[in-house]
């Protein structure tokens, strides 16, 4: 599955902020993602059970994003973030309503919140590298903007919760389009 531009606002804009995707699909599951970053030269690259490695130039490094937030989607939500400070990335070009509900809740449950706006795949590679802490995702995207950094984010340790299934999205249905989703 390829996206050879990810982040068309972005990349019309010219603030670097746009990706080309690669992702290698078997059985409906991700095993094999590429995000490359061409204005930095920056490849974000992951194979399933191998990790997950940033290179730039000729320096690769493992990325380690640490333990997710929650166990499910339910109890990211509903946790007491009592003086906790998170940082939730959110789309550059498709901040709407429904992520801001989203956002809303977790203030509502005392958290400390800094939201952080960037564009194309580059949300979930900013998880992966514990960069952020949550990337909510209620508005429409495709297959190909997210598979490649899916396997990024799961295999730096994070989890991408459907918000329709409560599980992990599933790729080349017979729809193209995915379900809302949050990153964590």
């Amino acid at each position: 599955m390829v996206d050879p531009l990810d982040g068309t606002k972005e990349f019309i804009k010219r603030n670097g902020e746009f990706t080309v995707n690669i992702a290698l699909i078997h059985q409906g599951e991700v095993v094999l993602g590429v995000v490359y970053l061409p204005v930095s030269q920056t490849a974000y690259f992951a194979v399933k059970n191998c990790g997950a490695f940033k290179q730039v130039e000729q320096e690769t490094s493992l990325l380690n994003g640490g333990v997710p937030l929650a166990q499910d989607l339910d109890e990211l939500l509903h946790a007491d973030w009592h003086g906790k400070s998170l940082k939730i990335v959110a789309s550059r070009s498709h901040l709407n309503t429904e992520t801001q509900e989203f956002i809303d809740q977790l203030i509502n449950n005392h958290a400390e919140v800094e939201i952080v706006s960037k564009g194309s795949s580059l949300k979930f590679c900013m998880i992966a590298e514990h960069e952020a802490d949550i990337y909510p995702r209620y508005a429409p995207t495709m297959e190909w903007d997210t598979a490649a950094a899916h396997i990024i984010a799961t295999e730096s340790g994070k989890k991408v919760i459907d918000t329709t299934t409560n599980q992990a999205p599933r790729y080349n249905k017979e729809s193209l389009r995915n379900n809302e989703f949050v990153v964590f």
